[in-house]
C-alpha cells in the first residue's frame, strides 16, 4: 500500500499525454476524491510545462487555460473565488486574502503564447482530467521545455513506472 501512495504530496512531472491517459478510479463517497493512477502508482499532484494556447476568464470565479507541451493539451483551472467561497469561510481572513492575492497575480501572468510551469492537483471535470492550479510561473529560459521533457522521461523510467521486485 505504501508504494501506491508514496507520491501523494509530490508534484509529479508528466507529459500532457500521460496526464490525459491516467486511469480514473471513482470515489466510494462524496468526501473522497477521484484517484488517478498509472501502472499501479497513484498520482495526486502534477507539474507540467508548456505554451498557453487558450485562456477563458470568468472574473471573480475562475481562469481556465490550456497548456500545450507538444504531446497534448491539458486544461488547467485557477480558482479566483476565494473571498466569496464557503470553502474558505472557515479559514482565517488574512490567509484567505493572501491566497486570493496570489491567485490574482497568477491569473495576470497567464497570457496566450507564454511558456509556463503549472503545478496543482490532478482533478476531473465531466470525466476529463485537468489540473486545479496551485501556482503558475512564467518561464523565460528557452531551454525549460526541453529540460522538462528530459525530466519527465527520466522520472518515468526510474521512479513512476518501476515495478517492485
Amino acid at each position: 500500500m505504501e508504494r501506491l501512495h508514496r507520491l501523494y504530496n509530490t508534484h509529479v512531472k508528466l507529459f500532457a499525454f500521460d496526464l490525459l491517459s491516467l486511469s480514473q478510479t471513482p470515489s466510494h463517497s462524496p468526501s473522497d476524491p477521484i484517484s488517478f493512477s498509472r501502472r499501479g502508482t497513484f498520482f495526486f499532484r502534477a507539474e507540467t510545462v508548456g505554451t498557453i494556447t487558450s485562456r477563458e476568464l470568468k472574473p471573480n470565479k475562475f481562469l481556465k487555460f490550456t497548456v500545450d507541451d507538444g504531446t497534448g493539451c491539458i486544461v488547467c483551472v485557477l480558482w479566483l473565488n476565494h473571498l466569496v467561497s464557503p470553502y474558505f469561510s472557515r479559514c482565517s481572513p488574512p490567509s484567505v486574502r493572501l491566497i486570493a492575492q496570489m491567485a490574482s497575480h497568477f491569473a495576470a501572468e497567464v497570457r496566450l503564447g507564454v511558456v509556463a510551469r503549472v503545478r496543482g492537483r490532478i482533478t476531473s471535470y465531466r470525466g476529463a482530467v485537468q489540473i486545479t492550479v496551485s501556482d503558475v510561473v512564467v518561464e523565460r529560459d528557452p531551454n525549460v521545455e526541453t529540460l522538462h521533457w528530459l525530466e519527465c522521461m527520466s522520472l518515468a523510467s526510474k521512479c513512476y513506472d518501476v515495478r517492485p521486485s
